[in-house]
């Protein structure tokens, strides 16, 4: 059900993606759909968290070889910022239906956000542990880098049409190597 969430919000967007033609790419009936999701929303909620989860988890693979948590974490948040640009979901989302990503901005942190979150916390912790990380509150260092990636990953195409996106990228890994070395 969510594949077929995917290829209705690919085809028309978030906004204009209905239960029903949802269960009908699916090839399941209407019923069938609503006994596992109330509601549009709660289908295309599942669908992003289950997309950019993926994303994150493969992001955190790609980091998983450098030697240290900080350094581990630097290249996961410049491996997310690349992937979740290039992602054709997330591509759709920001080209088509930008503005449902407001409250996610100024309201309430998502799904998505939360996940993110815990993969940051997780790896400051351990930068904690090793000494790689300077020592700080870990939610609020987390917090912060997570708004900092968030803003790459949203800006970035506007941020690199006169700028290099690698040289983009290997700035913003200098900066939050900084920012977090003891």
């Amino acid at each position: 059900m969510l594949d077929a969430a995917r290829q209705c919000v690919l085809a028309v967007g978030l906004r204009r993606a209905t239960l029903a033609e949802i269960a009908r790419t699916a090839r399941v009936s209407r019923m069938t759909l609503y006994r596992r999701f109330p509601d549009v929303h709660s289908v295309l909620s599942a669908l992003m968290t289950r997309e950019f989860g993926a994303l994150l988890q493969q992001a955190m693979a790609e980091g998983a070889e450098a030697g240290n948590a900080r350094q581990r974490l630097v290249r996961s948040a410049v491996a997310a910022i690349r992937l979740l640009n290039e992602d054709e979901l997330m591509r759709t989302v920001i080209d088509v239906d930008a503005e449902l990503l407001l409250p996610y901005l100024v309201e309430r942190f998502g799904g998505t956000q939360q996940v993110g979150e815990r993969f940051i916390t997780a790896l400051l912790a351990a930068g904690h542990r090793d000494g790689s990380v300077r020592a700080g509150e870990l939610a609020t260092q987390a917090r912060a880098v997570l708004l900092v990636v968030q803003s790459f990953v949203l800006s970035f195409r506007p941020a690199t049409a006169d700028v290099p996106e690698e040289a983009l990228l290997a700035e913003l890994a200098r900066q939050l190597d900084s920012a977090l070395h003891p």
